[in-house]
This record gives structure tokens, sequence and C-alpha cells, in this order.
């Protein structure tokens, strides 16, 4: 039987390691914050062994996030990768002792650079720490290792205060949802995040009648689409729509349902959307609004497009 106290004992460790964090955050934090904001370079995040996975990490939420950042390998810097380091860059580097050899080397180009350096470190009186622009402090009272040697709350201190940067970062720079769907394309996370103009039907593929149309032209440009409705346009601009409910209404009150056009026909004033919305947002509209098609159109009121339920049952967003 695995022992569960023992695991317990690791996880409270790592949670007070990041608690311990909260109180410290003072004006050096913002200060962080304000060098990594007015950054006219990258931000090039450096870190040794379990620091240096830590530091991954940390320059892939920055990236993801806007803002320019990478990983440089410390021993790689050493042997050649210096070069990548300019003079508008920031460095942020972690190093728990603030005495890590490979960092150490790195300082001296870092300074004849002219580059800034952010440094995230457990001793606040190191060599590292000393010679930081700014240091936070990220200390810890014990590693979660019952030998108390493998880095464990440590690093999880580090990504913690990686994370805190990077979301109030994320915030200062103004990131928006729009912002973080051009970033994110792919997997489950992209399929949320796209836009409407990628997924409506455009062009031919959109069912489209004039006012004037009459109505079995417009019944067989809603089964040609296959979409139950069609848009009504007049003067090159969006009118209404006709839906098999609008058809099935008609029908109850007229015998003589064939004889009308689109515009007698049709709903006035229909649900429309820009291209550039994201298409979990429109699926929310269509929820809320029990409704199975929205009508695209641009500044004018010409229609762009349709987007139907079906293509979000496509895109696996529900």
């Amino acid at each position: 039987m695995p022992d569960l106290a023992l695991a317990r004992k690791v996880l409270r460790i790592e949670a007070a390691a990041i608690l311990g964090l909260v109180d410290r955050l003072d004006e050096r934090f913002s200060r962080a914050v304000a060098m990594l904001r007015d950054c006219q370079g990258r931000v090039i995040v450096t870190g040794m062994g379990k620091s240096g996975i830590i530091c991954r990490k940390i320059a892939a939420t920055l990236a993801s996030t806007g803002t320019p950042a990478f990983f440089l390998h410390p021993a790689e810097a050493i042997h050649g990768d210096l070069g990548v380091i300019q003079k508008d860059d920031v460095v942020l580097a972690v190093s728990q002792s603030g005495e890590t050899g490979e960092i150490l080397r790195l300082l001296e180009t870092i300074r004849r650079l002219g580059a800034r350096l952010v440094a995230i470190t457990g001793v606040p009186a190191s060599t590292l720490a000393h010679a930081a622009d700014v240091t936070l402090d990220c200390h810890i009272d014990e590693e979660a290792c019952p030998l108390n040697l493998v880095p464990t709350a440590s690093t999880t201190a580090a990504l913690a205060l990686g994370d805190a940067l990077a979301m109030t970062l994320l915030t200062e720079k103004g990131f928006r949802p729009e912002d973080f769907a051009n970033l994110h394309p792919g997997g489950k996370l992209g399929k949320r995040l796209m836009r409407v103009e990628a997924l409506m039907h455009a062009g031919d593929a959109a069912p489209i009648v004039a006012a004037s149309t009459p109505m079995k032209d417009v019944i067989y440009e809603m089964s040609r689409q296959g979409l139950g409705m069609t848009c009504v346009v007049e003067g090159g601009r969006l009118a209404g729509i006709v839906t098999d409910g609008d058809l099935r209404r008609r029908m109850s009150e007229t015998a003589s349902v064939l004889g009308l056009t689109a515009g007698e026909a049709m709903t006035r004033n229909p649900v429309t959307i820009g291209r550039g919305m994201l298409a979990a947002e429109a699926l929310r509209l269509m929820e809320q609004r029990k409704i199975t098609s929205l009508i695209v159109v641009d500044a004018g009121g010409a229609v762009e497009g349709v987007l139907h339920l079906h293509d979000l049952w496509r895109t696996d967003l529900f």
C-alpha cells in the first residue's frame, strides 16, 4: 500500500511553498513586470537542471500570452548560443541557490550587451541576486523530498511565481481572447477559439435570395444549401431571413404560400454577427436566442456568410 501520509505531506509542503510567496510580493515584483512589459526585444528565460524545465514552461506561457519569449539553455549558451542575447532583451534567470555556475558565467555577457536581468532565486544574498536589476525572492523552508534534496517545493514555487508574472503581464498588456485565439490555432483550445470566418458558409455555399424571389425558388435555395434557411437581400444589404419555421407559420396563415415572394414571407431584423467573432461566442448566442443559424454581415450590412449550429458541432465545441 503506498504511503498516503507521505503523499499528503508532499502536497502540503508544496502548497505552503506557493502560499509563502504571497506576502513577499512587493514593488520588486511590480518593477519586474514593468521591465518585461517594456522590453523591446525578447524575454530569454534561462535555468539549469530542474529549474531549466520550469524555465521552459515559463517561456512557453509568456510566448502564448503575447510576450515574445524563449528558453536558453545556459550550458549551451556558454558554448556558442550567447549570440541570441541582444541589448534590447530581458533575461529571466531562475536558480534556487543563485550560484549556478552556468548562469553566473552569462552575467558578464549580459552586462556587456546592456540587456536587463530579472532573477528568481531562493537566496536573496546570492551572486545572481546581487547582479540582477530586479530579484524576486523565491526561498522555501523545505523541499517536499523526504531527504530534503530533490527539487520539488522549490521548483513548484518558481513555476507559480513565473505564472504570476505572466498573468500580471497579460493584463498589463491588455491581452484579449481574440489575441489568444490568434496564437492557439490548433488542438481542443484552438477549436474553442476559432473565428466565425473559418467556419461559415460563404460565397456560393451561403443561401441568399432577393426580396423579389418567388417562393418556389426560395424553397429550392433552402433545400439546395441544406441549412433550413436563406438570407433575403434588398439593395445589396440583408433585409431579412426565411426559415423552415417561417414557412410552416405562413402555411398555417394562408393556403397560397407559394404565391408569396421572399420579401413577403421573411422575418425582418434577424440576428447577425461579424466574421471576427469567436466560434464559442457564436455558440453562446445561438443558445441564448434559441436559433440554429447566424447571418454574418460586414459593416455595411452586406451578407458575408451563414454560420449553422452543425458547423459548431463539427468543431467539437459541445
